[in-house]
């Protein structure tokens, strides 16, 4: 999907990410009943379960159908130490305001320095490998002790997102056998109109680098905002190859 689906335009100064892109498709209500149907069998089939959130747009969609619902999903967060401040202190909301638990994991400190002091603050854009590295000590490690214990876990992933999500399924169970989780994606069919306009029907809060043009956003050095025609995607890790946009969380095996 490129940014003119999107509806976005860098050169409007009078609009926001809701204005802008809440425009939700002919089977949006289907779509929440779908969303929220799953979620309900998650706790009931998938317990113990857990919700990943990045705090996106999609992310602040699935913990604001949790909360409203009462269903026992608590959420977690990846807090890399290189999040934008506008992500943490949307993190902060979010923990003051949410009736789940909103667990914070961080990468091992230790680790964190000695990959730095080996490779330097920015090394994720001297090598595919150095950036994967440092995805590896900053985010797939602390996921790893986030889903110690689950069963399934919940994502934002969406088939619209990118070529790598396009058959993204509802329930994913690639990984079951290997990593020992199911995946549950419940807006896996949804359009970024259909999230935006659940945002501004429920009047979520959402992180605000969203209208500033960031639709994809993650840790401040390997994100950046889009402009018309790009890729929904193009700016996370835009200086790599479009196929290798992916941090390890999500990736296909």
């Amino acid at each position: 999907m490129t940014v003119s689906s999107l509806k976005l335009d860098p050169a409007s100064t009078q609009h926001n990410a809701i204005t802008l892109n809440a425009n939700p498709s002919p089977e949006y209500d289907a779509k929440v009943a779908q969303a929220l149907a799953l979620l309900k069998q998650a706790v009931a089939d998938f317990s113990p379960v857990t919700q990943a959130s990045s705090l996106g747009a999609e992310d602040v969609v699935i913990t604001h159908l949790i909360n409203r619902h009462a269903l026992s999903i608590p959420v977690f967060v990846l807090e890399t130490g290189a999040l934008h401040r506008e992500t943490l202190a949307l993190l902060e909301r979010t923990q003051a305001h949410a009736s789940v638990p909103v667990n914070v994991y961080r990468p091992a400190a230790d680790k964190v320095i000695a990959f730095v002091k080996t490779n330097g603050q920015d090394a994720m854009y001297q090598s595919l490998e150095l950036r994967k590295a440092c995805c590896n000590v900053r985010k797939l490690e602390p996921l790893a002790q986030a889903l110690k214990g689950q069963r399934a876990w919940v994502t934002g992933l969406r088939r619209e997102q990118s070529s790598n999500r396009a058959e993204v399924p509802l329930i994913d169970r690639a990984e079951e056998a290997t990593q020992g989780q199911i995946k549950l994606n419940p807006l896996a069919n949804w359009t970024w109109g259909d999230v935006w306009h659940y945002i501004a029907l429920n009047s979520v809060d959402y992180n605000p680098l969203h209208d500033q043009f960031f639709p994809s956003i993650g840790c401040a050095p390997c994100t950046r905002a889009i402009s018309l025609g790009e890729e929904f995607r193009a700016g996370r890790w835009w200086w790599e190859d479009e196929a290798a946009k992916e941090c390890g969380l999500h990736a296909q095996k």
